[in-house]
């Protein structure tokens, strides 16, 4: 995904509310963000979404600015009926897949393009999904549960990749995530720090290996979970550690975002947490709930994007136009396919 305006801040800011407030309009104005990210507190119905989007291509003056969502499916959605349809989990396709693999994927992909299809006639570009992380006996229910596409990383890297391929149908960038695995964290990053015992070889073979098969994907989005195997004291988004691991072991060469810099996982001002997390070789950093005090810190510590992580971008480029779009999509034809398939 090229961008049109120069030096924009290596920094994807949320914001308040279902429009641009003045103050956040001449905020962003001075500082340019890389990017934007949408939740359920700015969507209200189509039209005023579709405002919303274009209203942010223009404050940036760049009709690809990534805007971004989590719309995975299930409980992590977005967008939601009575406007938006509803999508399965992951759980749901990982079931099916138990029984029979290649009509899963089918249904994956099929459920993934209708969401590209959504998501691209509001002008959202940009999907945090899918989840790669696995599904262990001890992960958090409430954490992984129903979000894992399976529990082994021959499973979930199968169905993932399909939800990816459809996303690049539909000409949505997928951000797999939570690099390099959140499926044995017992606690949750967004109120305390998880850390993770297992050894580095059980890792390897089985939270890493998941990543590892989609090292290809073009976005991710690092979690915020310690490996004590790897780095005792910190943290993967702030690990140089696990970021060369994940970069040279793993062999993701694609953009890499934080995970939300304001969840408690994380210590220190956000000063420290940008400096730290694009030290570390983060190339942009992620901040969510659109407060303008802690948006202003960020801003004031996060300098432009990097050489190297515009170079990353030109893969997201190059995988958008390596789809295959249908001709004949038609999505109401595509969810009975799907309903179908989930049926049978």
């Amino acid at each position: 995904m090229s961008l049109q305006n120069e030096e924009p801040k290596a920094v994807i800011f949320g914001f308040e509310g279902t429009s641009i407030s003045a103050q956040e309009r001449v905020f962003f104005k001075k500082h340019n963000p890389f990017g934007y990210i949408v939740f359920a507190r700015n969507l209200k119905e189509p039209e005023q979404i579709k405002n919303l989007t274009s209203e942010l291509r223009e404050i940036s003056n760049n009709p690809e600015v990534p805007i971004l969502i989590d719309q995975e499916g299930g409980r992590v959605a977005r967008l939601k009926p009575p406007y938006f349809r509803k999508s399965p989990p992951a759980g749901l396709f990982f079931a099916q897949a138990l029984q029979n693999l290649e009509k899963a994927k089918k249904a994956v992909y099929i459920n993934s393009r209708l969401i590209a299809h959504e998501l691209s006639s509001l002008g959202i570009n940009v999907d945090c999904a899918p989840v790669v992380d696995i599904l262990f006996p001890e992960s958090n229910e409430a954490i992984v549960g129903d979000r894992a596409f399976g529990d082994t990383p021959e499973m979930v890297a199968a169905l993932a990749a399909e939800m990816c391929r459809g996303f690049q149908d539909g000409g949505i960038i997928p951000v797999i995530k939570h690099i390099p695995g959140h499926g044995r964290a017992q606690s949750d990053s967004h109120y305390n720090l998880p850390e993770v015992n297992a050894a580095l070889k059980t890792l390897k073979e089985t939270d890493f290996e998941a990543f590892r098969r989609l090292n290809k994907m073009p976005w991710a989005m690092t979690a915020h979970i310690t490996y004590s195997a790897i780095d005792e004291k910190n943290p993967a988004t702030l690990s140089r550690k696990i970021i060369d691991l994940i970069r040279n072991e793993i062999g993701f060469s694609g953009l890499l975002l934080t995970d939300d810099i304001s969840m408690k996982a994380l210590s220190g001002s956000f000063a420290s947490r940008c400096k730290n997390s694009l030290a570390a070789g983060c190339d942009v950093v992620l901040h969510c709930n659109g407060k303008m005090e802690e948006m202003e810190e960020i801003a004031d510590n996060v300098p432009s994007l990097s050489t190297i992580a515009m170079k990353r971008l030109e893969h997201g480029k190059q995988f958008l136009q390596a789809a295959k779009p249908q001709d004949d999509f038609f999505a109401e034809k595509w969810e009975k396919e799907l309903a179908e398939l989930l049926e049978e």
